[in-house]
């Protein structure tokens, strides 16, 4: 696959986000894919190493559940050749403490055979922490 087809995948990848079509994303990952948002603990729920696809399922539970998504929008992506990098500018409340979050996210998606082989995710992770202190 060309890197504009890798980009082309990523944008139905938050396509399918923005409608919460999991099924979708997971059609879009390798069996094996290794799944991460990059953060040094896991205060977060969504935080820590998935490594197939019941730990993606697992990771977009978890922000379901925690957080409700207040935008999140594409700012710039950019392929070549097997990966993909993207900025998104990211609003959300925390579901048990009503505090928001508001920053910019990095992704960076891996691509092997045509599909995502690995994801690492950067968010600001004191942002998110004190959103969900109670």
């Amino acid at each position: 696959m060309s890197a504009d087809d890798n980009v082309k995948t990523i944008q139905r990848v938050y396509e399918a986000f923005g409608r919460g079509d999991v099924a979708a994303i997971l059609d879009t990952v390798n069996d094996d894919v290794d799944w991460a948002t990059e953060a040094a603990s896991t205060d977060a729920p969504w935080w820590g190493v998935r490594t197939d696809k019941g730990g993606v399922t697992e990771f977009f539970t978890q922000i379901a559940t925690n957080l409700e998504v207040l935008e999140f929008t594409p700012l710039a992506m950019v392929g070549k050749d097997d990966d993909v990098l993207a900025v998104i500018h990211f609003r959300a409340k925390a579901t048990k403490t009503g505090k928001t979050v508001d920053m910019e996210l990095h992704h960076h998606f891996h691509f092997v055979g045509g599909k995502i082989s690995r994801y690492r995710g950067t968010e600001d992770t004191l942002q998110t922490q004190r959103a969900l202190e109670s």
